[in-house]
């Protein structure tokens, strides 16, 4: 009797937590935000991402009247802040800036350290950015048709450097090697800040990598820009062509970034960021700032960047097994 009377103590006590958790939940959701937003990039400062995320967090903050923090926590190809980011409290203040290699996790690691589409809720696609092949100045190649050659009569003599496996720039460097037919050294570091010191520096010859972190360095000179992996030429280094002007059409990688917030966070916050950062595209800054960057801003509604998520981890999944790529 006793042990009935406790379980049904238990069971009362329960369903009014959770009768009253509902209207603060939703009490929450109405007066959100009323606090700073952090936005947590799964990679070291000074990447694309995290240049998008201050720049477009200033705006996006001063429509909801709140700041909205940075948080830069890189480690094993971008898994620690994504991780960090699905366990934090599902009420809108951690999002994080997902990046291509969030597609990339689910096929590349048994068992996958997270679970983008159960552990997440989409909030916004922020952009896609040409991937674009630099060399350090010292490869004697002036375009990609003598690169191309001078790989191919030096077998695995190039070094070249990634971000991290798994991550855009790895891939593309499986796709030149099984599309163009070349042979090069792959170089994995643990995050892009390392890769651009050592590229500049000569440690390691080439890198595919996001315009936007590349171009000053295109610009003045201390690395060369060959080809962007892209359909169409940049508008920000317009005399750089495609791979697929020079004849190879499936020389494609998209590297992209959006915003996911932990799973079961309610709609109306999410639809109140979703707001705050497509305004934030409309502003005028953003707009040129993006294009001097040769970024191209997506924006849109949460369903967009769910179902583009869908099909991109389907699409890399596959280019993973045809290749086949493992994180060793």
């Amino acid at each position: 009797m006793a042990l009935i009377f406790k379980q049904a103590f238990v069971l009362g006590a329960t369903l009014l937590a959770a009768v009253m958790q509902g209207p603060a939940h939703a009490a929450d959701a109405a007066a959100f935000p009323e606090r700073p937003v952090t936005v947590v990039v799964p990679f070291p400062a000074g990447g694309t991402p995290d240049i998008l995320a201050r720049m477009l967090g200033d705006k996006a903050g001063a429509v909801l009247k709140q700041p909205i923090v940075v948080e830069n926590k890189g480690g094993a190809g971008g898994s620690i802040g994504v991780q960090a980011v699905a366990r934090a409290r599902n009420n809108g203040y951690t999002l994080v800036m997902c990046a291509y290699s969030c597609a990339v996790t689910p096929s590349l690691y048994k068992p996958a350290p997270f679970d983008i589409e159960k552990q997440f809720t989409p909030v916004i696609m922020v952009g896609t950015v040409p991937s674009v092949l630099v060399i350090n100045p010292k490869v004697p190649a002036t375009d990609l048709k003598a690169f191309i050659a001078y790989a191919k009569a030096h077998p695995n003599k190039l070094n070249a450097a990634s971000s991290g496996i798994g991550g855009s720039a790895h891939l593309a460097i499986e796709l030149l090697k099984r599309e163009v037919g070349v042979s090069v050294t792959h170089v994995p570091y643990k995050g892009a800040g390392q890769v651009a010191a050592d590229l500049l520096g000569g440690q390691v010859d080439m890198y595919f990598d996001n315009l936007p972190a590349s171009l000053p360095n295109i610009k003045n000179g201390r690395l060369k820009a060959l080809a962007v992996a892209g359909k169409t030429r940049s508008p920000a280094i317009p005399d750089v062509p495609t791979f697929a002007q020079a004849g190879y059409p499936k020389m494609l990688i998209n590297p992209w970034f959006g915003l996911l917030a932990p799973s079961g966070t309610p709609p109306e916050v999410i639809d109140k960021l979703n707001a705050a950062f497509n305004a934030a595209f409309k502003d005028p800054q953003v707009q040129e700032k993006f294009s001097q960057l040769g970024v191209d801003i997506a924006g849109g509604t949460p369903q967009q960047l769910g179902q583009f998520l869908k099909s991109e981890t389907e699409g890399i999944a596959a280019l993973i097994r045809e290749n086949g790529i493992s994180a060793q």
